[in-house]
């Protein structure tokens, strides 16, 4: 009966990390590692033997024990990728304001400067740093 309960909790997770990623609420790179995990699982509950072999082989005296490291472990690793993958966001998002402040500086600039041009030339002129450049044959 665990065996049953824990092979359908096994389909209801995976079955919700592919509806996630159809509906595009999850990136295929975070999916895949959650789909690792959970034919892992799958394969643990499907064959529970394995899990006693595994755990004889490497010492552990409770199974489960063997279960819970191993569960830690992953656990560990995804956080790890995640705060990998936030750092990146990070320095991305610093870059890009960066440079979406100095382009509102520029536009600032064009702006101050299209008014200030325009009063006294009477023709809105852009400055020569933004002026088309006509092309050379």
């Amino acid at each position: 009966m665990a065996t049953l309960v824990g092979f359908i909790f096994v389909l209801v997770i995976l079955l919700i990390i592919f509806e996630m990623l159809r509906r595009r609420h999850l990136r295929e790179k975070y999916a895949v590692i959650w789909i690792i995990i959970g034919v892992g699982v799958l394969v643990l509950v499907a064959f529970p033997q394995l899990l006693f072999w595994s755990s004889s082989v490497l010492g552990v005296k409770v199974p489960s024990n063997l279960l819970f490291a191993i569960a830690l472990v992953l656990l560990v690793s995804v956080c790890l990728h995640l705060s990998f993958e936030q750092s990146q966001a990070e320095d991305e998002i610093r870059v890009l304001a960066e440079e979406v402040g100095i382009l509102r500086l520029k536009v600032e600039e064009l702006e101050t400067g299209r008014l200030q041009g325009g009063n006294a030339a009477g023709g809105g002129q852009l400055p020569p740093e933004v002026r088309p450049q006509e092309p050379t044959p």
